[in-house]
């Protein structure tokens, strides 16, 4: 593989929560691997999209406090 067929930046960001989500085909899936391999700055976003996502799977299934209910339903009532 030569560096022509590396992907960009803006392009492994703008793939990134495919790659998370396993919605990349086989081809696109490896780009990413080499270009997070290779790129420390894409890694480091990667890798806090995949904590951050993994912190709200598990905060996702508590239902919020009555008072923060009220609030939410009182701005939104608003606009």
């Amino acid at each position: 593989m030569n560096e022509a067929d590396d992907i960009s930046c803006e392009e492994a960001l703008a793939r990134v929560f495919a790659y998370l989500d396993r919605e990349l085909d086989e081809h696109a899936h490896g780009e990413m691997e080499r270009h997070l391999r290779r790129c420390r700055g894409c890694f480091t976003r990667a890798e806090f999209e995949r904590r951050l996502k993994a912190q709200l799977r598990q905060t996702g299934s508590s239902e919020a406090p009555a008072a923060l209910q009220t609030r939410v339903g009182q701005l939104l009532g608003r606009y």
